[in-house]
């Protein structure tokens, strides 16, 4: 028989009930497949040229410089980092909804913010700080004689990606990724406890930070303009804050240090325990119904048999 006091079982693994987590979010998975498509596709296109005159070289003359954050690092910082805190977690706590939806979610932030960055950089078309020597490898400007467009003699590759200044994407990237670890760290920490420990506080904004660090390299690196970084990182916020609220709870919540799905395990898991000991009790009173009721005929006929025995019931009556 069941245990009516015993709590729901509140540290669902990845044996127990990792296989259900997935094929419950198999949708998911195969959006982010197609997210991960289109953003190629919006990597492999040509971007809109936005018309480049002699008169705006001023603010495009920055030297071309190497990345101080290169582009291959970025999943790095910006997932793979952040998956490896979620891991650990998961080896303390062992709750696989809490790794599944910190994975899944994190993984929307960086691909839903690159399709949008990359969406906008195609649409806008701002050239970079360095565009001219990008355009004028050599530093010989070539003008339109009519339109004083620029005509580049550059590397076809190189003038492309001057294209796409606006958007930043190591912006956007960091703060979607570092953006998310920094919502979770602050539910897991409960950083709004409103006990003013400034120490927690601390551990949340420095992934901040290091996005922010990210950001202002671009700039450094004559790669973005400021505000090209300024708009890549709120819509790399907006988004990470978004895609973490569609699974966790807010920190501030009394319950946000496990996901949503983890809490309605626990009340389904609830609800049917409370349904399997009222189906237990209600058997029981119906057996114990029984058992009274057959003691009390027992009882009755035991009654009636000492009766006939001492002749005090007139049998023949009975016949």
């Amino acid at each position: 028989m069941q245990d009516c006091s015993a709590p729901a079982c509140a540290h669902p693994t990845i044996r127990s009930h990792g296989v259900g987590v997935l094929r419950s979010h198999a949708y998911d998975w195969l959006a982010l497949l197609l997210l991960a498509a289109v953003e190629g596709v919006l990597n492999a296109i040509e971007p809109f040229h936005r018309f480049v005159g002699a008169d705006m070289m001023t603010d495009l003359r920055y030297p071309l410089k190497s990345n101080t954050v290169p582009f291959w690092a970025m999943p790095f910082i910006a997932v793979i980092g952040p998956m490896i805190i979620f891991t650990g977690g998961y080896v303390q706590r062992r709750n696989v909804y809490d790794l599944h939806h910190a994975i899944l979610g994190i993984l929307f932030s960086v691909l839903i913010t690159g399709v949008l960055t990359d969406a906008i950089k195609d649409a806008v078309g701002r050239p970079r700080p360095d565009f001219f020597w990008r355009c004028f490898p050599d530093g010989i400007a070539v003008y339109d004689k009519v339109t004083t467009g620029v005509i580049c003699n550059g590397i076809a590759s190189v003038i492309k990606e001057g294209y796409k200044s606006f958007p930043s994407g190591h912006a956007s990237w960091s703060f979607a990724g570092l953006g998310f670890l920094s919502w979770y760290l602050a539910g897991k920490i409960t950083v709004f406890d409103r006990r003013g420990h400034v120490g927690k506080l601390c551990v949340v904004v420095l992934p901040l930070l290091v996005a922010a660090m990210v950001a202002v390299s671009r700039v450094d690196d004559y790669w973005h303009h400021w505000q090209d970084v300024f708009a890549g990182g709120v819509l790399g916020m907006v988004v990470a804050s978004v895609c973490y609220l569609q699974f966790f709870p807010p920190p501030s919540d009394e319950k946000g240090f496990w996901p949503h799905a983890h809490l309605r395990y626990i009340r389904e898991r609830e609800d049917a325990d409370r349904t399997v000991c009222a189906t237990e009790m209600s058997n029981t009173e119906s057996t114990t119904a029984i058992v009274v009721r057959q003691d009390q005929t027992t009882a009755n006929m035991s009654r009636r048999l000492d009766a006939m025995e001492s002749g005090a019931l007139d049998v023949s009556s009975n016949v």
